[in-house]
């Protein structure tokens, strides 16, 4: 991903530069495990070590590694779903992990998350109405959260942005196929017009003909409301298409990073290498031995 140029975005003389979108510094993670004998020491696993990257508002970062290598550790971490070990989560200058609990529910109408499974992400009772207007309960003061007809109306609003109609409010997820289910998860994600979005593998559970038209969909709406996204996925061929820059992980740690360009043409890392494998009909060079 290119940094910004000095010039743009200009700054009035004198006053800092505006900080990055999201920026992780330092961030570890350890999960103690069960003992195995009530009198030795619990043992610990490190998924993440060290990690630290900025994203800037409106591009998109991919990490990619092998099940097990620290991905979904980082989401929960970026969503502040859990604190971690050690390092910090910086959303607009802000650290996340900081904050009060009331401060930290309004600021998640900035930054929202697209799960894997777009189907075990719906509550199968929920109409899309009620599953897609949910988080503008984060809009604390908005006549939106209390206001039927208007509650309606943003969701219609998010629908549509996905390519689903108004009429598929009073719908329920079993009526929809898998990739409707993920514009209605992602509708979801939009409805408090967020800055960032969390992508954690969000086309690995569709065919690959329905994986194109979400990616397609990421990227148009990328585009409509200069939105910025951490997408995180096993498949370098998916980040390919959607990302500035690729993070390589394994075992918690960055192994790899740059374009996908670059990590496509010049693989240096073995991981980096291995993942590219994986995918049918691309043979990766081999970097500097």
């Amino acid at each position: 991903m290119n940094a910004p140029s000095s010039a743009s975005p200009r700054h009035p003389p004198g006053s800092a530069p505006a900080p990055p979108l999201l920026a992780v510094e330092g961030l570890s993670q350890r999960y103690r495990l069960p003992r195995r004998h009530w009198l030795q020491p619990a043992p610990e696993v490190q998924a993440l070590q060290d990690l630290s990257f900025t994203l800037p508002a409106g591009r998109s970062l991919g990490v990619v590694g092998e099940s097990g290598s620290g991905k979904s550790t980082l989401a929960r971490l970026v969503m502040a779903l859990e604190a971690p070990s050690a390092g910090r989560v910086l959303f607009e200058g802000r650290d996340l992990h900081a904050l009060g609990a009331q401060e930290l529910q309004a600021a998640r109408a900035g930054f929202q998350m697209v799960f894997q499974d777009p189907y075990g992400s719906l509550d199968p009772r929920r109409s899309v109405l009620q599953t897609v207007a949910e988080p503008l309960a984060l809009l604390r003061g908005e006549r939106h959260v209390a206001d039927p007809a208007l509650r309606r109306q943003r969701a219609a609003e998010a629908l549509d942005a996905v390519g689903l109609r108004a009429a598929d409010l009073d719908k329920y997820p079993h009526e929809f196929s898998g990739g409707q289910r993920q514009r209605i998860a992602i509708a979801r994600a939009l409805i408090t017009r967020p800055r960032l979005i969390v992508a954690d593998e969000p086309v690995s559970a569709l065919d690959v003909s329905v994986q194109a038209q979400v990616l397609n969909l990421l990227l148009d709406l990328q585009d409509a409301f200069g939105l910025s996204y951490l997408f995180i996925s096993h498949d370098l061929a998916v980040v390919e298409h959607l990302c500035d820059e690729v993070l390589v992980l394994q075992r918690g740690q960055v192994v790899e990073r740059g374009t996908p360009q670059a990590l496509f043409t010049a693989p240096q890392h073995p991981c980096t290498q291995q993942l590219l494998r994986a995918i049918p009909g691309v043979g990766p060079q081999s970097g500097p031995g």
